[in-house]
């Protein structure tokens, strides 16, 4: 007698914590066949959309919730398993945990035990969560002695041609392909429209593309309708929480200073012509995150943090440089991990992944945690100059307005200039006005003059 069997998937945390999700687009319906690791839904956190991979083999017998509801972290969204089953399978017996180490850690003092991290029956490893696929190896304990695992034996084979590794492979640029692995596409899936077949960046875009439609901000309103409401929920309700407790906590101070940035944005045309910067988006942008990484070495304060409950502040001695983009789905501030170790033209690459990535909605949680200090650029939007509410965990925001042609004294002389406004909003705690004013000018001088950066 054959025993039919049913899993029923429960919502994961698929964060840092996070309590609830959205349920944004089934990848399946009733009566489809899933495999281990295959996408069956698209869930919208509190900050980001995140594609959910089945932990089941099987049928989809039953859909538990609806797109568009709220789901709390554990709750049964999916059952899965064989046709006609109803009740939920017996949870399989428990893995013993094994430490995971390093090549370059390990100890060589004796034998390694190697487990291939196979689960037991009827229970499968998840891609994203759950045993991770990778070889493990267990320390050997102090005068413990193990033999080496028997070798299977070796079956005589006839000697094979090696496979050609570039067939069936796209054809794209090493930025091309981490957009995409970063986006979560098969390149093998993207129409190529480059030169001589070759998948371009717009190619990939537009491949993610999809997801901007499904997360539009505003549904357009019926006939007769005089007002529309729409539910405050996912990134633009953790939007929301996290400035109302800024301002609550944070007591801000704003300073602006006008700056002539014709010389970086001259430099920014030179680099466009380089080609260490070819294929690479190269902005004014670029030249602020850069003056800004710099500048905190005066004014280490700027790149820290006010621990409440421990009446402490926080220094970092790291930059995770945040760039604010406004994205379909609200407000997001994801951030470049070690902005300090990396070089000009790698952080230029970062940006460009970052906003391409921001763009389609496919910026995942980690990138939008741990972020030490934050510019918001919205120069791109018009608008000269703001007064940027501090991002929650830091102590200070950068804002850039737009940059125009305008009147400037040069010498004895009124002549066209390409000037900016920079202003500085920080948590006035700790930094004081002479800390945050210095700062404040280290930015603007590399700004008007980028060989000055060579003094920091």
């Amino acid at each position: 007698m054959t025993v039919q069997t049913a899993n029923e998937f429960k919502l994961p945390d698929a964060g840092e914590g996070l309590t609830e999700a959205d349920i944004v687009a089934w990848r399946v319906a009733v009566g489809d066949a899933v495999a281990v690791n295959d996408v069956i839904v698209e869930i919208e956190t509190a900050k980001s959309i995140v594609e959910l991979p089945s932990p089941y083999a099987g049928e989809v017998l039953a859909l538990l919730v609806a797109e568009g509801d709220t789901v709390q972290v554990g709750t049964p969204i999916i059952r899965i398993g064989d046709a006609g089953a109803t009740a939920p399978a017996a949870p399989a017996a428990p893995i013993e945990p094994v430490e995971p180490v390093d090549d370059a850690d390990a100890p060589r003092t004796g034998p390694e035990i190697i487990d291939t991290n196979i689960p037991p029956t009827g229970q499968a490893t998840l891609v994203g969560y759950g045993p991770k696929q990778r070889t493990l190896r267990r320390r050997t304990r102090k005068g413990e002695v193990r033999s080496a695992p028997l070798a299977p034996p070796v079956q005589p084979a006839a000697r094979q041609p090696f496979p050609d590794p570039r067939v069936g492979r796209a054809l794209a640029k090493p930025l091309v392909r981490r957009l995409a692995r970063d986006l979560g596409i098969d390149l093998a899936s993207v129409i190529p429209t480059g030169p001589d077949g070759t998948v371009s960046r717009d190619d990939v875009l537009a491949a993610a593309s999809p997801i901007i439609e499904r997360t539009a901000p505003v549904a357009a309103p019926r006939a007769g309708e005089l007002e529309t409401r729409e539910p405050i929920r996912g990134v633009r309700k953790q939007m929301a929480a996290a400035m109302v407790a800024s301002m609550s906590t944070a007591p801000h101070v704003s300073e602006w200073l006008t700056v002539d940035a014709t010389a970086t944005v001259e430099l920014v045309a030179r680099f466009k012509e380089r080609r260490e910067f070819a294929g690479i988006k190269v902005s004014p942008l670029l030249v602020v995150a850069r003056a800004c990484v710099l500048a905190m070495r005066r004014t280490p304060l700027v790149n820290s943090t006010w621990d409440e409950a421990a009446q402490e502040v926080v220094v970092k001695h790291y930059v995770n440089l945040g760039i604010a983009a406004a994205t379909p789905r609200g407000l997001i501030v994801p951030n470049i991990k070690g902005a300090h170790d990396l070089s000009l033209v790698e952080l230029a690459q970062a940006l460009e992944t970052l906003a391409d990535t921001a763009r389609v909605g496919r910026t995942q949680p980690a990138d939008l945690s741990g972020g030490s200090f934050t510019i918001t650029n919205i120069g791109v939007l018009g608008v000269d100059g703001g007064a940027p509410i501090i991002n929650p965990g830091e102590s200070a925001i950068l804002c850039l307005g737009a940059i125009k042609s305008q009147p400037w004294v040069v010498g004895d002389q009124v002549v066209p200039r390409q000037v900016m406004t920079l202003s500085l909003s920080f948590d006035h705690r700790h930094i004081d006005g002479a800390t945050g004013s210095q700062f404040l000018t280290d930015v603007a001088g590399i700004v008007s003059d980028p060989g000055s950066a060579l003094l920091f």
